[in-house]
């Protein structure tokens, strides 16, 4: 019993010693979650104020699965478009650059984590965790008449991808990182073994991709405790993080959102309990549609 009670002691060291930032992982990681030529060229268009919304959509179409998913997510539910989307040109004009700028985001960034090596049903469920967060920012960010609020879906999505480059790098440390336990949150464990957080790491990706401030910036702030000076964004995924967790991470325990949120929390953005639920109630309705297309392996456990 002391042997392994040692033991257990060591490996514990072992896991909270580590002297790697946030930036040494995504180096590491940079050669395996790339972004493709395509995505390089879309990016530049859209930068480019000369470019137009054919040059964009030129672009799009020699990539026949990324055209397929940005159609299918035009005329999903999540955007609710009366009429029928049928050519990239309309997805552009009709959702406007930014978004469209979005779905190709959503895809190429599913795409370049496939080739990570890791359990299945692990990466099922991390995509269910993630399109929960993204369905919950949407509809949050509706609740609260934010325009355009189907743009605050990409933050949700991309809000954990950290988890997989350290998954990738040191998997014992991000296995070590997983917590049930309310008196030691998830976000607060990978402070304590890692020296960062998850959202962080993910904004150093994100800031490598070279993808927008707008986007990244919330990421890395989506544990900060004081959201008094953050913008909505912060606060938004600040809020739908912790009620995906409610949902998921702590499922079955049956908790309240008041052990994961304040009231002082929800009463900056002017929301209550039963925003939360009908956001909960939302999420579980579109689900199964949005992994559909964005991960279909996911999907199928729904």
């Amino acid at each position: 019993m002391f042997a392994q009670q040692l033991n257990s002691r060591f490996l514990d060291c072992s896991i909270k010693g580590n002297n790697m930032t946030a930036n040494d992982y995504v180096e590491q990681a940079s050669e395996i979650f790339v972004l493709s030529d395509s995505f390089i060229r879309i990016r530049e268009l859209i930068d480019d104020e000369a470019s137009t919304i054919d040059d964009i959509s030129e672009v799009i179409l020699l990539d026949p699965a990324l055209s397929g998913t940005v159609l299918k997510l035009s005329n999903s539910p999540f955007f609710n478009y009366p009429g029928k989307i049928d050519t990239i040109s309309k997805a552009v004009l009709v959702l406007g650059i930014t978004e469209v700028y979005n779905l190709v985001i959503a895809y190429f960034t599913t795409e370049a984590f496939k080739k990570i090596d890791a359990n299945q049903d692990y990466l099922d469920d991390f995509w269910i965790k993630s399109v929960d967060c993204a369905l919950l920012m949407k509809f949050l960010g509706t609740s609260l008449g934010i325009v355009h609020a189907e743009r605050l879906f990409i933050l949700g999505l991309l809000h954990n991808l950290g988890e997989l480059v350290v998954h990738q790098i040191t998997t014992e440390k991000q296995l070590a990182c997983d917590s049930q336990d309310l008196q030691l949150l998830p976000w607060v464990k990978q402070q304590d073994i890692l020296g960062f957080t998850f959202g962080q790491c993910s904004a150093e990706l994100l800031k490598q991709w070279q993808l927008p401030y707008s986007i990244f910036s919330p990421i890395r702030d989506q544990d900060i405790e004081d959201l008094s000076q953050y913008n909505a964004e912060t606060q938004l995924l600040y809020v739908a993080k912790r009620v995906m967790s409610r949902n998921q991470v702590f499922k079955g325990q049956n908790i309240d959102y008041s052990e994961l949120l304040t009231q002082e929390q929800l009463e900056l953005l002017c929301l209550d309990q039963k925003i939360l639920e009908s956001a909960v109630d939302y999420c579980d309705l579109e689900r199964l549609g949005l992994l559909s297309i964005l991960n279909p392996k996911a999907s199928m456990l729904y």
